[in-house]
């Protein structure tokens, strides 16, 4: 099989290498895929840079997500049948053309989803289903923001907050205003021309019942003064840190940025802030995974979530893919192509 080994940490260009290696076989509980598409993730990024404490230390192999056909199963896995499309979480590893995987990460592709579609259920649509359907109950009328609303995860969120009857601000450059109407939002910021708090204030709703928050840093302070009595502020990312990676003291301007909350004030106002790893969530309570992949494949299947493929790469592409990804070009998904 061939994979995509990361080197060492550093630039896109500079750390891949194409290696042969042989093709693994499932143990008990696992499944063998053959890799039609691999997900290309920020967290993917943040590995390669170095600033991902659980990815593996190089030479290693990289990657979260994949969608393929099954090749073979192993003892005990009796609903999966050769051929079979699915979708899974690979918890590194993705970059390959053949991954082994447990079960419990492993769902089917919905009939009405490409296999490059695919790619967007296992780690943005599981992630977006975690934090607006497991870590909160959203109901009519409920306010809420997405911050990078045009991304994987965002894309997903602003989709089922819809789907529950809320009102959605959104932010994004202004290059993806225009995707954020299409997916719904209802009042779309452009962060590049407008301080999304500010808006927030002047505007009709002054506050929010929910946050959902990748950036850190100053942005989650900012976004935790918008949020009301009852409020929620979850945070699944802290994309900022990636400017760590050239400049140290980016990071600790970061963790400055978050500021310090007493939880008496927000005891005395039922705010709470919940923070989320999808990778912890997946090693822990593997059958709570396995629901959320089971949950997002009938959401697409019934329509009622769009996942937003915004380029495939061919495989031996990887470096551009991933400078595509870090130069934030990208609406939601952007993926590897295996096929030759």
């Amino acid at each position: 099989m061939k994979q995509w080994v990361l080197t060492k940490f550093g630039a896109a260009r500079s750390v891949f290498q194409l290696k042969e290696s042989e093709t693994p076989r499932p143990g008990p509980g696992q499944v063998l895929i053959k890799v039609s598409h691999s997900g290309i993730n920020f967290a993917d990024i943040v590995a390669r840079n170095g600033l991902y404490d659980e990815a593996p230390k190089p030479p290693c192999v990289i990657g979260y997500d994949v969608s393929g056909m099954v090749e073979a199963v192993g003892e005990g896995v009796t609903d999966l049948v050769e051929g079979s499309r699915v979708f899974a979480l690979t918890r590194f590893g993705g970059y390959a053309s053949h991954v082994v995987v447990p079960r419990s990460s492993v769902a089917a592709v919905p009939v009405n989803v490409s296999m490059e579609e695919a790619t967007a259920l296992a780690t943005q649509a599981c992630t977006a289903y975690h934090c607006s359907m497991e870590l909160t109950q959203l109901h009519p009328g409920d306010v809420v923001l997405v911050q990078a609303a045009a991304g994987g995860v965002g894309s997903m969120i602003v989709q089922m907050a819809k789907q529950r009857g809320c009102f959605v601000y959104g932010t994004a450059s202004s290059s993806k205003q225009s995707f954020l109407k299409e997916l719904g939002v209802d009042h779309a910021i452009d962060y590049t021309k407008e301080d999304f708090a500010n808006v927030i204030k002047a505007g009709p709703h002054k506050k929010v019942d929910v946050v959902f928050d990748n950036l850190g840093g100053s942005e989650f302070k900012k976004a935790m003064s918008l949020i009301g009595p009852c409020g929620k502020m979850i945070c699944y990312g802290a994309t900022e840190q990636i400017k760590a990676a050239t400049n140290k003291l980016s990071l600790l301007s970061l963790a400055y940025g978050f500021g310090l909350f007493s939880p008496i004030p927000m005891l005395m106002q039922s705010k709470s802030i919940l923070m989320v790893n999808m990778l912890v969530l997946a090693d822990n309570k593997p059958q709570l995974f396995q629901h959320h992949l089971e949950a997002v494949a009938s959401l697409a299947a019934g329509g009622k979530i769009v996942p937003h493929v915004s380029k495939v790469f061919d495989f031996k592409d990887i470096a551009l893919a991933h400078e595509f990804v870090e130069s934030r070009q990208s609406t939601g998904k952007v993926a590897l192509s295996w096929s030759e």
